[in-house]
């Protein structure tokens, strides 16, 4: 893998599912954009899933981003939750498999430690990193600010991945 190339980040849910994108220039990252789908809530899970993989299809498309990197599901209270959140994390890894795209997965504590120094960090204190490492960017909600993050965990990663290969 070489230090450059365009990340695509996903922080995926039933109910929301962020994306976010950045261009990784050297030691440089550059946002490129950001969103939030958001299926209908009143449809079934299945139909839910099926307009995430239509989503997610489609920002791939018009962004034609290099490589893609998922949120890992965490340690829920609710083990209901917890299917859920993994049925989206799945619509998002299959769109992106599709696409021809290597995937990473990472844990939402490694995420918020590349991006605050912390895996402990809250939403406020990675929005705030968000805002300093991409300067002008403005996410479209709590969910855009956590799937960039995640895109830009992948781009601090890249050189240990060049490393090694």
């Amino acid at each position: 893998m070489t230090r450059g190339g365009r990340v695509i980040g996903f922080d995926p849910g039933l109910r929301v599912t962020g994306w976010g994108i950045v261009d990784v220039h050297g030691s440089r990252l550059v946002h490129v954009a950001n969103g939030e789908l958001k299926p209908d809530p009143k449809a079934g899970t299945a139909d839910r899933l099926a307009e995430l993989f239509a989503g997610v299809t489609q920002v791939i498309r018009q962004y034609a981003p290099d490589m893609a990197a998922v949120e890992e599901v965490f340690v829920h209270r609710s083990p209901a939750a917890a299917l859920k959140l993994g049925m989206a994390r799945g619509a998002a890894l299959v769109a992106a498999a599709n696409a021809g795209l290597p995937v990473a997965e990472y844990a939402p504590r490694s995420v918020k430690k590349a991006l605050v120094g912390a895996g402990g960090a809250d939403k406020a204190q990675v929005q705030y990193m968000i805002g300093i490492l991409l300067p002008g960017c403005n996410p479209a909600g709590p969910d855009a600010a956590d799937a960039l993050a995640v895109a830009v965990a992948h781009a601090h990663r890249m050189p240990f991945a060049a490393a090694a290969g």
